[in-house]
């Protein structure tokens, strides 16, 4: 069933990883995706990757959504306001708006203490994950607010249950995913009287671009990483998150989850949508209940 048939959404950030693999399923919900970042078949961004905009809006093409690629810098507001205007002159709606910028990966020193962290990298991470959410959303929601049920996806890394015990291996870091949780809470306040919502929504392991690359593999045989790692046994696709955005996106009781902070695992187990290989990972819990409590890698009841 095409549930998002006539709904416009703009997934910023969506050249890898989540940002992807959420464009993707609201194509497939039939959706018109906007899929924006920096890196073209033309031109790279500080990432220097080889994934593209257009490969993205390709691939929801493919799954049977219309995807529409736009070179967005999401810390340029000329650039943010000027698509905006563009998808109220297309579209005259915007329905669905899913902040996923991040770009950081690279930036990030990890278990070092503040004083020995550049400050140039941490500040620079904070501006990617959130002015970049900021900015977007100040241009975007005037016209998401138009009609009732719109939707903001706010993506980030961990729950606010799991945040708010854990330090998250960098000051910057841990402000950076924090913030994104408290922003989504913030932003279904500032909705909530135009009858719109806020979520923030986090994958758990996920196998990024990124990641299948650092453990030497791809998709097709990422469990031969967990000869490496055992506890990527847990790990789940990028699609996994796009499913739970557009099982969100679908549901006309979403306002049930306005302000709250949910995984993709939690999600799955209320709206019963499965990763590709069919399996439902749960991984903040297990990352509780197994990784930090010391046990052996074993996924059994947990996807």
């Amino acid at each position: 069933m095409k549930l998002l048939n006539g709904k416009v959404a703009w997934v910023a950030g969506a050249t890898r990883g989540a940002g992807r693999g959420i464009a993707i399923e609201l194509g497939a919900a039939g959706a018109t995706v906007y899929v924006t970042g920096r890196t073209t078949r033309t031109q790279r961004s500080e990432y220097n990757r080889p994934e593209t905009i257009e490969e993205t809006a390709e691939l929801v093409n493919h799954a049977g959504g219309r995807g529409i690629a736009v070179q967005v810098d999401h810390l340029d507001p000329d650039q943010v306001q000027a698509l905006i205007a563009r998808i109220e002159k297309e579209q005259g709606r915007l329905d669905i708006l899913v902040n996923d910028v991040w770009g950081a990966e690279y930036l990030a020193q990890w278990n070092v203490p503040v004083w020995e962290h550049s400050l140039d990298r941490g500040f620079r991470m904070l501006r990617l994950a959130i002015d970049t959410h900021i900015i977007t959303s100040h241009f975007a929601l005037p016209l998401l607010i138009r009609n009732k049920n719109g939707l903001v996806v706010e993506i980030t890394d961990g729950t606010a249950e799991y945040n708010d015990v854990n330090y998250r291996q960098s000051i910057f870091y841990d402000l950076a995913k924090s913030s994104v949780i408290r922003m989504a809470r913030s932003l279904a306040h500032e909705l909530s009287p135009y009858k719109c919502n806020a979520i923030a929504v986090t994958p758990g392991w996920m196998r990024s671009e990124i990641m299948l690359d650092h453990f030497g593999v791809k998709e097709e045989n990422w469990r031969d990483a967990t000869e490496t790692e055992p506890h990527f046994v847990i790990s789940e696709s990028p699609r996994f998150v796009g499913r739970a955005v557009a099982a969100l996106a679908g549901d006309p009781e979403v306002a049930r989850w306005n302000g709250q902070s949910v995984s993709s695992g939690k999600l799955a187990q209320t709206y019963g949508f499965r990763d590709l290989d069919g399996s439902q990972p749960d991984c903040w819990r297990y990352l509780v209940e197994v990784q930090d409590a010391g046990k052996s890698a074993n996924a059994s009841g947990y996807r």
